[in-house]
C-alpha cells in the first residue's frame, strides 16, 4: 500500500513540474502589424506583399506570399493593420496561416480577418480592399521576417 502512495505522489509531483515548465499564453506578448497584399487569380489565385511588425519598440520587415484555390476571379490590393498576439519573440509571427473565405469587392471594400499559425500567433486584422474580385476559396498565407 505504501508503494502505491509513493508512486501516486511521485506522479503528481512529476505532473506539477511538467505543467510549471510548459509555456502558457499568460507569458505571451503582443505587437502591432501592418501588411499590404496584392491578390489575383482565375480559379487558382496567388498573393504577395510586404509589411511590418512592431514588437517591443522595434520594427521588423515582413515578406508575404500565398496561394488560394476555389472560386477566385479578379485582382485586388488589401491594406490591413491590427494586432498580433500570443508571441514571445518576433520570429513567432513567421509561419503559414490558413483561411477559408468568401467575398467580393468592386471598387473599395472593408476587410477583417483573424488568422492563426502553427506556433499559436494570432493576427487580428482589419482594413480596406481595392479592386475587382470575387472569391470563395481556401487560402494559405506564408509570412516570414526579412
Amino acid at each position: 500500500m505504501r508503494t502505491s502512495h509513493l508512486l501516486r505522489a511521485g506522479l503528481i509531483a512529476l505532473a506539477a513540474l511538467a505543467a510549471a515548465s510548459m509555456p502558457t499564453a499568460a507569458y505571451a506578448d503582443s505587437g502591432t502589424i501592418q501588411i499590404s497584399v496584392v491578390k489575383g487569380g482565375w480559379f487558382i489565385g496567388a498573393s504577395g506583399g510586404s509589411g511590418s511588425l512592431t514588437f517591443h519598440g522595434r520594427r521588423y520587415g515582413l515578406s508575404i506570399g500565398g496561394l488560394s484555390g476555389g472560386l477566385v476571379f479578379g485582382a485586388s490590393q488589401t491594406e490591413l493593420h491590427g494586432r498580433v498576439s500570443h508571441i514571445r519573440r518576433p520570429s513567432d509571427v513567421s509561419g503559414v496561416y490558413g483561411a477559408v473565405g468568401a467575398g467580393a469587392v468592386a471598387g473599395y471594400g472593408a476587410r477583417a480577418i483573424v488568422l492563426q499559425n502553427e506556433k499559436g500567433a494570432v493576427l487580428t486584422l482589419s482594413g480596406r480592399q481595392v479592386g475587382l474580385m470575387a472569391n470563395a476559396d481556401l487560402s494559405g498565407l506564408a509570412i516570414s521576417i526579412r
